[in-house]
């Protein structure tokens, strides 16, 4: 597996999914504003802190950058604090619901 690659592709995945430019991360970061853009277009690292940063700023788990298995991170950690509320008969139904859904793919 190609971790740099990973890294760039995921990083263009994941702030697409969140809806926002490069220029507009970089800036949020406190960076430069071609910060982000330079990350993506594989001209530069991110230090290990600016990594942190970036995964702060996505909501997630600086593991699940690398996961390309968990398509929308932030989506299932905000669905997980929601399942958490429910008692187990709601978690049942729900749980039926998803493999359900899941038999049609």
């Amino acid at each position: 597996m190609d971790y740099d690659d990973l890294l760039y592709n995921r990083l263009v995945q994941l702030r697409t999914q969140k809806g926002v430019s490069a220029r507009d991360m970089s800036l949020s970061l406190g960076q430069s504003e071609s910060y982000i853009n330079k990350i993506e277009n594989r001209k530069t690292f991110p230090s290990m802190t600016g990594f942190f940063y970036i995964c702060e700023y996505l909501g997630i788990h600086p593991s699940e950058l690398f996961n390309e298995n968990i398509e929308n991170p932030e989506k299932i950690k905000e669905l997980i604090s929601e399942l958490d509320k429910l008692d187990k008969e709601q978690l049942e139904h729900i749980l039926a619901i998803i493999k359900d859904l899941n038999s049609f793919k």
